[in-house]
């Protein structure tokens, strides 16, 4: 399995109402210094995998504008997730935890620092 397809097979698992981090996906892979090839792979998904990109945010809970102005917070909203006063998903009540990630790399993942 190639990194990016470790990518887009562990980004499909990230549930509704939840956010994982580039560095945490990158880490998960096997490659824990990826976290700009996760960003590129998430760029160039196919239309029909259908993923749950807006689900992937900053390591400190900010999102991107890839979705137009404000359009990953309105999705992520959608799914119940909290923003903090300054604009970044609450990573402390909706960052996603390994569960069910680990076998992409064929090591444990590791914490992301």
């Amino acid at each position: 399995m190639t990194f990016t397809e470790k990518v887009y097979a562990l980004v499909a698992r990230i549930p509704r109402g939840r956010v994982a981090s580039y560095g945490q996906i990158a880490a998960w892979c096997g490659s824990p210094r990826a976290a700009r090839a996760v960003g590129c792979a998430m760029a160039s998904v196919p239309r029909e995998l259908r993923l749950p990109c807006h689900r992937v945010v900053r390591s400190d809970g900010s999102v991107t504008e890839a979705f137009g102005p404000g359009g990953q917070r309105r999705l992520l909203e959608r799914e119940g997730v909290l923003f903090t006063p300054d604009g970044r998903a609450d990573m402390g009540r909706f960052h996603w935890d390994r569960g069910g990630a680990a076998g992409l790399s064929g090591a444990e993942p590791e914490e992301e620092s």
